[in-house]
């Protein structure tokens, strides 16, 4: 069962009983029955299929798995509490489950009939799911255009932390999974050019051998969305080229190695036949570029613009190493590239690297993480691995 089925109102009393140390003053302060916070905790040990409490005569108390779900539950609850408390409209957010899944839909969707779609319900469910979390805040969620909902400030807010309170609450899924030895165990990375060719295949490799349960996905894209994906929560971390400064506040780089630009070709070149060519000669061949607003290419524009020169007229803007590597053996191109993701094409002589530089081509490679991010175990333990393979480099 996925975490974000969870029932939050379920999860409230978790947090009261671990609070409390008591289900009956749990139950006070929910303004529940006892018998219904027995009954929810319960329900809760089912989804989870193992024990998250102690009970003998003196009461119900919660062992250590339970605290494992009743620290993620408060970080979920503190992330929607702070939401509703921006918004100034109620002291804390008693939203169901359901009307929280519809938000985030929405929120992505930007189109009722999409988000029902995508959520499996009728059109009129999600409708009223918003109104009446609309109601709940006070606050209007969407406004409605012609073109589709658009989400307003309070409701851009207020799915983002759903988002990242659901997170939380797959964080502890897999938390307890760990701590039982069974389940799913997952890291999800937004690999940037570099980190694919270079960096994640080894690391994951020799991971995988030491925990071949743990299940890795990694997910491509430009640096924008790969950065909106990571700030969602929908990727773990990102790992490449760093931006200085960071783009955003709410996230944290971590420095591990540095790169440079090299100038590439096939071997067969022209310009393998000259000694020692100049970038005069090179730009009058058509070139293989990363894609604007990289740092590779800021880098290269801004040699190629030091030199008073223009830039190339014909070029091919990417960020694939394979279509780089094609398009050097099927005509007279070059490439401006990073030297260690070129590393594994140049070792095998697919490419050569030619006697030009690329002046202040330094780059800072390493990780983006969510500065609020609290891995599990297993997660720290591959970040550990990480760190331990470029400090050994």
């Amino acid at each position: 069962m996925a975490s974000h089925e969870l029932n939050l109102r379920h999860l409230r009393l978790v947090l009261a009983v671990a609070q409390t140390g008591s289900v009956t003053k749990a139950a006070q302060i929910c303004n529940i029955s006892q018998p219904a916070v027995t009954q929810a905790l319960k329900k809760l040990e089912a989804h989870f299929a193992v024990p998250l409490f102690d009970r003998n005569l003196n009461g119900v108390f919660v062992n250590a798995t339970g605290r494992i779900l009743a620290s993620r539950v408060e970080r979920a609850m503190e992330l929607l509490d702070a939401a509703a408390g921006t918004l100034g409209t109620v002291p804390r957010l008693t939203a169901s489950t359901a009307r929280l899944k519809a938000l985030v839909e929405m929120a992505h969707a930007e189109n009722f009939s999409i988000a029902a779609r995508n959520l499996g319900i009728a059109q009129p469910t999600i409708h009223r799911a918003i109104t009446q979390l609309e109601e709940e805040v006070g606050r209007t969620l969407f406004q409605r255009t012609q073109f589709g909902s658009i989400p307003t400030r309070s409701g851009q807010l207020l799915a983002q932390a759903a988002q990242l309170a659901f997170a939380e609450l797959t964080q502890a899924e897999m938390e307890i999974a760990e701590a039982i030895g069974r389940g799913t165990l997952s890291i999800t990375i937004g690999g940037m050019p570099l980190s694919r060719s270079y960096v994640l295949p080894e690391t994951i490799a020799n991971f995988q051998a030491k925990h071949p349960q743990v299940h890795f996905r990694i997910v491509e894209g430009p640096y924008e969305t790969l950065l909106a994906g990571l700030r969602r929560a929908e990727l773990d971390l990102l790992f490449g080229a760093l931006r200085s400064p960071a783009p955003v506040d709410d996230v944290f780089q971590e420095h591990l190695f540095n790169d440079e630009l090299v100038i590439v070709a096939a071997p067969q070149h022209p310009l393998t036949r000259i000694k020692a060519p100049d970038f005069a000669q090179a730009l009058e061949f058509p070139w293989v570029v990363a894609i604007p607003g990289t740092p590779a290419r800021d880098q290269f524009d801004a040699h190629i613009l030091r030199s008073g020169a223009s830039l190339p007229a014909t070029l091919v803007e990417t960020s694939s190493m394979i279509l780089m590597r094609e398009l050097l053996h099927k005509g007279p191109y070059l490439g401006a590239v990073s030297r260690l993701q070129a590393e594994s094409e140049i070792g095998n002589g697919l490419m050569t690297t030619l006697p030009l530089s690329i002046e202040e081509s330094r780059r800072t490679i390493g990780l983006t993480v969510r500065a609020n991010w609290k891995p599990t175990r297993m997660q720290d333990d591959f970040l550990n691995l990480v760190r331990a393979e470029f400090k050994s480099r």
